[in-house]
């Protein structure tokens, strides 16, 4: 987004920021290019969780199988019309690869997957049923433009709807990755930290992660869990780690409840190839390539809340111990 030219952001601004635009944009996408006839199959694949688990890293290896179809940074700014803005945008280079903007180590190009999905439910937010509806269309449309079958999300925010998708979609499935809790909160912290500068030093990368629905970290970050905090203070390492006991503790109980639900240990993930090998069984996918997955480790020297901090490692070990694959 740093590099967008004036024009490039003058068309997201007016595509994006725009709730009327982007009905009628839908409206229109599904007129011409949804058929009623067509049929899709429901075992689609939802990657959720707390940001900074090692959800990125995830997609990117399943998506390396090439047999699903996700939203890509090629279809910005007309996430809603996918079909159509394939029609008429000009091509891009794919092979112009660079690193994201969390200065993580990850890297994208045009053709990468991404967490675009959030424009839909900020378009659609008012009648449950019609959204569940609409959803299901929305899929359809990036199904019909990637000429896929099978559909691949990847949205943080997701965990605040698990019970709806798992409802919408009852043979698909949820993979929710877990990290150490330390180490996440430090990085969630640190991504808040440097977003926050960002947006402040670029009005623009503001607005757009507030169009794309990203509120995981920065100058309009959004508590998952806002009611009752011990540590409601964003610039203390303790509200991250305490955002991820909150978090992860509901998202026990609902693994407990849902059977489309997969709890994936990141550690276990980098640590033991069997995992990766597993949840390709679990997702019936074909890929011969291996995926590097990468554990980093950061020094913490910050004051931590040692009960908050017990808890969560007893909460770690309950996850653990329902992690999928090992």
């Amino acid at each position: 987004m740093n590099n967008y030219s004036l024009i490039q952001r003058f068309l997201h601004r007016t595509v994006l920021s725009s709730k009327f635009i982007r009905e009628i944009m839908f409206d229109a996408e599904q007129s011409f290019f949804l058929n009623k006839d067509e049929n899709f199959d429901d075992n689609h694949v939802f990657v959720a969780g707390l940001a900074r688990s090692g959800t990125t890293v995830l997609l990117n290896a399943i998506y390396q199988s090439n047999q699903f179809a996700s939203l890509t940074y090629d279809d910005m700014p007309f996430i809603l019309a996918p079909n159509f803005w394939s029609k008429i945008s000009p091509k891009k280079n794919q092979y112009n690869i660079q690193e994201r903007a969390h200065g993580d180590g990850v890297s994208i190009s045009t053709k990468s997957p991404e967490a675009f999905e959030e424009v839909f439910w900020k378009t659609f937010d008012d009648n449950l049923k019609i959204r569940k509806e609409l959803f299901v269309k929305f899929i359809s449309l990036i199904l019909k433009k990637n000429k896929k079958k099978r559909y691949l999300s990847k949205n943080n925010q997701n965990i605040r709807r698990i019970d709806l998708l798992c409802e919408i979609f009852p043979y698909s499935v949820v993979l929710i990755p877990f990290r150490n809790p330390h180490q996440q909160a430090l990085s969630l912290f640190t991504q808040h930290s440097k977003f926050s500068k960002s947006q402040n030093e670029d009005p623009f990368m503001r607005d757009y992660m507030n169009w794309i629905g990203h509120s995981e970290f920065g100058l309009d970050y959004k508590k998952i869990h806002s009611s009752n905090l011990k540590y409601p203070n964003e610039s203390d390492l303790n509200h991250w780690l305490e955002q991820w006991y909150l978090t992860y503790n509901s998202i026990l109980e609902l693994s407990e409840k849902h059977r489309e639900i997969y709890l994936i240990g990141y550690e276990s993930l980098c640590g033991n190839p069997k995992v990766w090998s597993n949840i390709k069984n679990l997702l019936n996918i074909h890929q011969d390539n291996e995926f590097f997955f990468k554990e980093t480790k950061k020094i913490i020297d910050y004051t931590i809340d040692n009960n908050l901090s017990e808890k969560c490692y007893r909460l770690f070990e309950s996850l653990n111990s329902k992690s999928f694959g090992k």
